[in-house]
């Protein structure tokens, strides 16, 4: 029966160490504003004064804050005075719970050799900041029959939808007639390169027939190889007369030349020069409906 005792008396005294320390632990905690909106940023200052010898921690990252959710944690150095060490953090927290009030407090640990004890402060009160006005019971219109000018914003994907539509046409028809609308604008650049051709041809022609000289009759030779070599993508301006007879197959071109040629050379006129200019002028505007033809 005395051994029993002692155990217990033992028992109490081991309890009465680990509780004595704990009563001279204070905690305060509370908001550093008395309300907020849903989700706003907030500061809760937890505080805590003890004597030496025991051991406390505060709540970190890893902790599970509840409805609050943590943003974040500003700590400062520990002080000590008078026997009674200081220990304070602030937690910015931020509130998603809907209630009208908000009770909250957060723990610090003792750290016991084998285990540890919470420790509480009071509840902390935290209001809840509405944003929208309640609506009254009877509701109130107020007339206004001025003009009020409406800012126009773009329906970007109404225009997304348009240009789509649009650019799918587009290829649409280039797929079925764009060969139809090349051809069209190649004949209508080579009606274009004729008709000039064609008023340059005159006028040199012309100047050629009423002033038989070097400079003309050069002048009517270059104009009809050039426009040749337009039309066929071959060096006329580089073969002789001879050459030209033979790729156009036409060896009655020979004394067209040469009555031509017979200025440059012999500086004298030929006769039937005029026949000559035309007879060049037919085989450039036939050589200008073959091409026409032959266009893809």
């Amino acid at each position: 029966m005395g051994k029993s005792k002692r155990l217990i008396c033992g028992f109490l005294l081991l309890a009465a160490s680990h509780i004595t320390p704990a009563q001279d632990l204070k905690l305060e905690g509370y908001f550093l504003q008395d309300s907020a909106m849903l989700g706003e940023k907030v500061g809760y200052v937890l505080k805590a004064s003890y004597p030496p010898g025991i051991n406390i921690l505060f709540p970190d990252s890893t902790f599970q804050f509840g409805s609050m959710e943590y943003l974040g944690k500003e700590t400062f150095t520990t002080y000590t005075q008078d026997s009674t060490t200081l220990d304070s953090a602030i937690y910015f927290l931020s509130n998603f719970a809907l209630d009208s009030v908000k009770n909250y407090r957060l723990p610090v640990f003792e750290v016991l050799k084998y285990d540890s004890i919470h420790h509480f402060p009071e509840d902390a009160q935290l209001f809840l900041k509405l944003t929208i006005d309640e609506m009254p019971e009877e509701l109130v219109f107020r007339e206004n029959n001025s003009y009020q000018q409406l800012q126009r914003e773009i329906n970007y994907p109404l225009w997304i939808i348009i240009l789509s539509v649009v650019f799918i046409i587009l290829l649409t028809l280039i797929l079925i007639f764009g060969k139809k609308f090349r051809r069209k604008w190649l004949v209508y650049q080579e009606k274009r390169r004729q008709k000039k051709f064609l008023s340059q041809w005159a006028k040199t022609k012309q100047a050629f027939i009423d002033n038989a000289s070097l400079e003309t009759a050069d002048e009517l030779l270059g104009l009809w190889k050039g426009r040749m070599e337009t039309l066929t993508n071959k060096p006329f301006g580089e073969w002789t007369a001879t050459e030209i007879a033979e790729h156009l197959e036409m060896p009655e071109l020979l004394q067209d030349f040469r009555k031509i040629e017979l200025i440059i050379y012999a500086n004298r006129p030929a006769e039937d020069v005029q026949q000559a200019c035309d007879h060049l002028e037919e085989i450039s505007t036939s050589t200008y409906h073959q091409k026409i033809k032959s266009l893809p």
